[in-house]
């Protein structure tokens, strides 16, 4: 595959090693490059929703990327935050924000640790999305957290529908409880483009 860093790359995303190679390319340019230009608030939305349904500490961000989650969890009080992604280079530059008490790198479908014991909440934004992680992936999430803890993920609308999710939810019924799910918009007002209209859905719900 190309490494050229783009959302459309993104989206063609195929396996693990895909990913590692895209955001390596992408890791140092993301935040100026993307996240600005294209004026991409998926980020603020996970976060405020995960405040605003009674969230806190530790909480663990699972795809954290270069801490965009990470740093709109802190802005909203939310302390002792972890973050987990498979790219390495991409956890560099979250890593110099100073926003994680620790960052580790790590791929869903293998487990995610806890070496604190399990997690007050967990969120997730932007990596549960079409190229990147299916329905599947949400038993590692849901494993790093205790029992009534929140846990908030952010599935891209269209992956939503075409990969499983709804069935997932079904079969994750009994370990889970108070799921209530909200369209947000991934890009702000400014955004252009044939995405700019592009929606997610934020799962929200505790673990039995």
């Amino acid at each position: 595959m190309t490494k050229d860093p783009s959302l459309e790359t993104a989206y063609a995303l195929e396996t693990p090693e895909d990913s590692v190679q895209l955001y390596s390319t992408w890791a140092d340019s993301y935040d100026n490059d993307f996240a600005q230009v294209s004026d991409y608030i998926l980020h603020e939305q996970v976060a405020r929703h995960f405040v605003n349904i009674g969230g806190f500490g530790p909480v663990l961000d699972v795809g954290a990327g270069t801490g965009l989650c990470g740093a709109a969890l802190r802005a909203r009080g939310i302390g002792q935050i972890d973050g987990t992604d498979i790219s390495a280079e991409m956890l560099e530059v979250a890593a110099a924000k100073d926003i994680y008490r620790a960052t580790r790198v790590e791929n869903i479908f293998d487990g995610l640790a806890t070496p604190s014991g399990p997690y007050q909440g967990a969120v997730s934004s932007g990596t549960f999305t079409n190229g990147h992680v299916g329905p599947d992936g949400l038993d590692a999430v849901i494993d790093t957290v205790r029992p009534r803890g929140w846990i908030v993920v952010s599935v891209n609308a269209q992956h939503y529908e075409t990969t499983g999710f709804a069935e997932k939810m079904s079969v994750l019924e009994p370990h889970i409880a108070d799921l209530s799910i909200a369209k947000v918009a991934i890009y702000g007002p400014s955004a252009t483009g044939p995405n700019a209209k592009d929606t997610a859905l934020l799962l929200a719900f505790r673990r039995a």
